[in-house]
């Protein structure tokens, strides 16, 4: 096993956690933001405020994006174990 396919592998696995992590940390930020700009507005600082909603988005988030993050990940060990009769 060379150095280029350590590095393909890692880049592999990165690109995967990207796009499986990228749905719920996006929502997470939208979400912080306008809850932060609704606090500053309104001046309740609430800490649970900021916590609630984006527990509610991420649960969403896995119920209906669940079964693609799944097949993602599947697909991407698949390949990786495809990968392990030609490491040397």
């Amino acid at each position: 096993m060379d150095t280029i396919q350590v590095l393909d592998i890692m880049r592999g696995a990165f690109s995967v956690a990207g796009r499986v992590a990228s749905p719920i940390l996006i929502s997470a930020l939208v979400i912080g933001v306008g809850v932060s700009l609704v606090q500053t507005v309104t001046q309740v600082q609430e800490l649970t405020l900021t916590f609630v909603p984006k527990l509610v988005a991420a649960a969403l988030i896995i119920l209906f994006l669940g079964g693609w993050m799944l097949s993602e990940i599947t697909t991407w060990i698949v390949e990786l174990w495809g990968l392990i009769p030609t490491l040397s």
